[in-house]
């Protein structure tokens, strides 16, 4: 992870969704086959709510939609950046596809998710790409995803 690339509402050029939904609040890298996206997990996430942890205490903690569509818009971000150094806003993209999607853990409320992503082929207005999710030295999530976007 390094110096912060874009944040906060600056990303909303590279992204079409916008508040409560948004779930990418930093990029930190992006270039024409990689970025590395962030999110601070705050308790007025609408994907937070209680886990037991096992030993009868509760937390607040990402749920999986949450951290799947946290990929989504980390995908979505990577993409927009390539238009938006074009100077073209951000298109709409959709999950076309959720391979080899793996959640090994739900994050709680003040960690910090950091993904990779990693374009693996593009043709046709469909991106495939592999992300891998971690918070501090945990890997939280890693999938591939089919992107479509709109032309």
């Amino acid at each position: 992870m390094a110096d912060i690339l874009l944040c906060g509402e600056q990303l909303y050029k590279l992204i079409p969704q916008r508040p409560p939904i948004v779930m990418v609040d930093k990029l930190f890298s992006a270039s024409d086959t990689e970025a590395e996206t962030g999110l601070l997990i705050t308790e007025n996430n609408m994907f937070v709510s209680k886990e037991e942890n096992g030993s009868g205490t509760n937390m607040d903690c990402l749920r999986e939609p949450g951290i799947i569509e946290h990929i989504a818009q980390s995908a979505a971000a990577f993409a927009g950046y390539g238009t938006f150094s074009k100077g073209l806003p951000p298109k709409l993209g959709y999950i076309g596809e959720i391979k080899k999607c793996k959640i090994h853990l739900l994050p709680k409320v003040g960690n910090e998710l950091v993904t990779d992503i990693h374009l693996v082929a593009e043709a046709a207005g469909v991106s495939l790409v592999e992300a891998h999710t971690r918070s501090g030295d945990m890997l939280v999530a890693e999938c591939q995803m089919k992107i479509f976007l709109e032309q």
